[in-house]
C-alpha cells in the first residue's frame, strides 16, 4: 500500500485505482462501497485513507485550460501548482497567491482549507468559480458560484465528503513580477507590539521561530515590483540566502535576492524544481482570529520549553476572511501558526495537546490535513456552518460512498 509523503500513514486501502479516463472513474465510483481520492500525498491527517477503494487521479490527462474571455482556467484536479502556474504564467496570467509549497495538488489543497500569506488575501479556495465533481452514482455534477450561491460556499472545502472533484474553474488575475527578501532578528517583543505593520508591509509575509528564543531569526518578505522596500527598523537583512529551518541548505528555496521575477517563482518559499525535504517530519497548524494575534503568541511564548524540543520550525502567517463554510479563515480574518515537528509521532502528540490548551480561549480551528489531537465536539463547535454542511454531505451522498474513519470521527460522532 502506498504511503503519505512524510511516511508517517500508510494507507489502509483494499484496491488502489489508477484510472486513465473519465468513464472508467464513473463506473469506478459508481461501483464501490468506499471511495477516496489520494491527492499529491501531502496531507498529515488520515483525510485520504480508505479501506475501501483508493483512487489517484494522476493518469486522467493533466488539462489546463484558459478562457480568455472570462480570465478563468479550467484545471484537472491532479494538477500540481507548480504546473498550473508555469502554464498560467506563459499565458499572461497569475493566480493570487501560493501555497510555501508548489508541489501540492490543486483539489487536495482547496478541499483541505489550504492558504497562502498576506492580510488581504484569501486561501486557495476563495479563487475557485466552479468544480465538477462525480458523485456517488457515477454522474458528474457541476456546482458554480454563480448558480449555487452559498451552497456553493460549502462545497469548495469538502473534505472530499461530497464526491470526486474532477476538475476546478479557478479566477485569475494578469501575471505579475514580484521581489522577496529575508529580514532577520525580530523580537517577539518587537513582533507583538508591531504585528499588524509586520504583516501588512508586503504582500506575503512569513515570520519564522524555532521557539529556542523570543525571537523570529526570519521575516520572509514578498512584495509586488515597483512597490517600496518595507521599513522594519526591528530587524535587519539576511546575511544571505537562508532556508526557513536553521542550517539547511537554501538551495531549495526561492530567491531572496530582491531581484523581480515572476510571481509563482516568488510566492512560495521552495522551488517547484527542488523536493524542499526528504518528508522526515511532520506537521500541524492552528488558525486563530487575527485579532487574537498578540495574546496567541504570548500564550505560544509560554511554551517554548515544550514546544522547542521536538520542533524544526513555526511559520506564522496571515490570511483574509472568506465566505466556505470548512475554511478555517470562514468568517473571519485570520492567524496561522504553523509547525513542522520532528518526525516522532509520540513526542509531538503531548505537545499538540498543550498548544490546543494554550490556544483554547482563541477559537482555534487546526488545519484539516494536518495533526491535532482537538475533540471532535470542539472542532465541530468552530464552525458557524458545520450544521449546514454536515445536511450538504447528507443531502449529496446520503449512502456515505466518500466517507471515512477520518470524517465519521471529527464530523458525525
Amino acid at each position: 500500500m502506498p504511503t503519505n509523503w512524510a511516511g508517517n500513514l500508510t494507507f489502509s486501502a483494499a484496491r488502489v485505482h489508477r484510472p486513465a479516463g473519465l468513464s472508467e472513474l464513473r463506473a469506478l465510483v459508481a461501483g464501490s462501497r468506499q471511495v477516496k481520492v489520494l491527492g499529491s500525498g501531502h496531507s498529515f491527517s488520515a483525510i485520504a485513507d480508505t479501506d475501501g477503494d483508493l483512487v489517484d487521479l494522476r493518469a486522467l490527462p493533466a488539462e489546463i485550460d484558459l478562457d480568455s474571455a472570462t480570465g478563468t482556467v479550467r484545471v484537472a484536479a491532479a494538477v500540481r501548482y507548480a504546473e498550473l502556474a508555469r502554464t498560467l504564467d506563459s499565458l499572461g496570467r497569475a493566480l493570487p497567491n501560493m501555497a510555501s509549497l508548489p508541489h501540492i495538488s490543486v483539489a487536495g489543497s482547496v478541499a483541505t482549507g489550504t492558504h497562502g500569506s498576506g492580510n488581504a488575501n484569501g486561501g486557495l479556495g476563495t479563487s475557485v468559480r466552479a468544480l465538477d465533481l462525480i458523485t456517488a452514482d457515477g454522474l458528474t455534477r457541476t456546482l458554480s458560484r454563480e448558480k449555487d450561491g452559498d451552497t456553493f460556499d460549502g462545497a469548495v472545502v469538502s473534505l472530499g465528503a461530497l464526491g470526486v472533484v474532477t476538475h476546478l474553474t479557478l479566477d485569475t488575475v494578469p501575471a505579475f513580477a514580484m521581489r522577496q527578501r529575508v529580514r532577520t532578528g525580530l523580537e517577539l517583543g518587537d513582533a507583538t507590539a508591531h504585528f499588524d505593520a509586520i504583516t501588512g508591509a508586503a504582500y506575503s509575509v512569513s515570520l519564522f521561530t524555532d521557539w529556542r528564543a523570543a525571537r523570529f531569526g526570519q521575516v520572509w518578505l514578498k512584495r509586488l515590483a515597483g512597490t517600496p522596500e518595507p521599513d522594519l527598523p526591528w530587524t535587519r537583512p539576511a546575511d544571505g540566502p537562508v532556508h526557513p529551518v536553521p542550517g539547511a541548505d537554501p538551495v531549495h528555496c526561492t530567491p531572496q535576492d530582491g531581484e523581480a521575477g515572476p510571481w509563482y517563482e516568488r510566492l512560495p518559499h521552495f522551488r517547484s524544481g527542488f523536493t524542499p525535504s526528504s518528508g522526515e517530519e511532520l506537521q500541524s497548524e492552528y488558525l486563530v482570529p487575527r485579532a487574537h494575534a498578540v495574546a496567541a503568541l504570548e500564550a505560544l511564548a509560554g511554551l517554548r520549553g515544550t514546544i522547542a524540543p521536538v520542533l524544526q520550525i513555526c511559520e506564522v502567517r496571515t490570511v483574509a476572511a472568506d465566505r466556505q463554510w470548512l475554511s478555517p479563515a470562514y468568517g473571519r480574518d485570520t492567524v496561522a501558526f504553523h509547525f513542522t515537528w520532528v518526525k516522532d509521532t509520540a513526542a509531538v502528540r503531548p505537545v499538540l495537546g498543550a498548544i490546543e490548551a494554550a490556544l483554547a480561549p482563541f477559537g482555534p480551528r487546526p488545519h484539516w490535513g494536518k495533526l491535532f489531537t482537538t475533540d471532535p465536539a470542539l472542532v465541530r463547535a468552530a464552525y458557524p456552518r458545520m450544521a449546514d454542511f454536515l445536511a450538504l454531505v447528507e443531502e449529496t451522498d446520503p449512502t456515505g460512498t466518500f466517507r471515512n474513519d477520518y470524517l465519521r470521527r471529527l464530523l458525525f460522532s
